[in-house]
């Protein structure tokens, strides 16, 4: 994100004294993400709420923070993502209104270096 800041975004939310209780940040992709057939792709690489001020609306309001910045670029598509065991992700996800496009499972095989 440092290096390439014209292609990411954060947004923070305070609370009445300023306290950071909430945020976004995304970045504009030019890989293929899966799900989405258009590019670039703003991506919500996180967002979070404390649980003292979940179910107020922040987490919309900080999502359509992330819009309005992907809408300003041209993009047509804002994708995200959640591990499968998040089930409070994909709660809150569904709750802005994305639409699941699938479920993967990544694999890793660590390599040692061959003898000689």
């Amino acid at each position: 994100m440092l290096a390439r800041p014209e292609e990411a975004v954060a947004f923070l939310a305070r609370d009445p004294a300023g306290a950071a209780i909430g945020f976004a940040e995304a970045r504009l992709r030019r890989d293929p993400v899966n799900g989405c057939a258009t590019s670039p792709v703003a991506f919500l690489e996180g967002i979070l709420v404390l649980p003292g001020w979940r179910r107020r609306g922040l987490a919309r309001a900080l999502s359509g923070a992330v819009e309005a910045w992907a809408l300003s670029l041209g993009c047509a598509e804002l994708a995200s993502d959640a591990l499968l065991d998040n089930a409070a992700s994909h709660r809150m996800h569904r709750a802005l209104r994305f639409e699941e496009t699938e479920r993967v499972v990544f694999y890793r095989k660590a390599l040692a270096p061959r003898p000689g």
